[in-house]
């Protein structure tokens, strides 16, 4: 009968390193950064601490792991919902809807997340930063599709509104169970699609 510690060693490094990410989330989101153990993440997963360690280096470094995992993860969910729209709007909808879905399956860890990398340091902080400047690039990009009269300034300058406005709007979001990722995701269209239609007509 094979150990707990075989079984252990024949777990592909990558799959171990998704379980310590997954149960890292769900315990920061529970504890919050400060109050949580490395030995009860270390339990739960089933590993040494210092397994843990060997991997992510510190405690903060688990967290700026477990942000940049969920960083993929939401600009491979976006990249997606948006390939072969027809129009700009239906991208942008497809892609706010695919936004809020995604904060919708992390709607705990996404609130707690966001509030403790201000304490974890600079490191978690600077890959919060790295989300908006990510999604502000999907944003552009995106409208330099539909929009390729625009300004780059003036595209970069629409990304960050909409980024700035589906930050907020999530927080909002993510406490309020009876409001779905659509109905999220119409309250933006609703606020930004008229000064892009505008664009779209050439009244800038």
């Amino acid at each position: 009968m094979a150990t707990t510690e075989s079984k252990r060693r024949r777990m592909p490094r990558a799959e171990r390193e998704r379980q310590m990410l997954a149960v890292a989330e769900e315990i920061f989101a529970e504890r919050g950064y400060q109050a949580a153990s490395m030995d009860e993440i270390a339990e739960r997963v089933g590993v040494s601490k210092p397994m843990i360690y060997e991997y992510f280096g510190s405690k903060e470094g688990l967290l700026v792991a477990c942000i940049r995992a969920a960083r993929a993860e939401l600009l491979a969910a976006t990249l997606a919902s948006v390939e072969g729209r027809g129009t700009a709007e239906e991208a942008l909808r497809s892609g706010l809807e695919s936004f809020f879905g995604f904060i919708d399956s992390h709607r705990l860890s996404w609130q707690l997340l966001r509030q403790e990398a201000a304490v974890a340091g600079q490191a978690a902080m600077d890959e919060i930063e790295g989300i908006r400047q990510q999604q502000t690039q999907v944003n552009a990009t995106l409208f330099a599709s539909y929009l390729p009269d625009l300004p780059a300034a003036e595209l970069e300058a629409y990304g960050e509104v909409v980024v700035g406005a589906c930050e907020r709007l999530a927080s909002w979001f993510v406490a309020r169970k009876e409001v779905t990722a659509r109905d999220a995701a119409a309250i933006i269209m609703r606020m930004v699609w008229d000064g892009l239609a505008a664009s779209t007509q050439g009244d800038r």
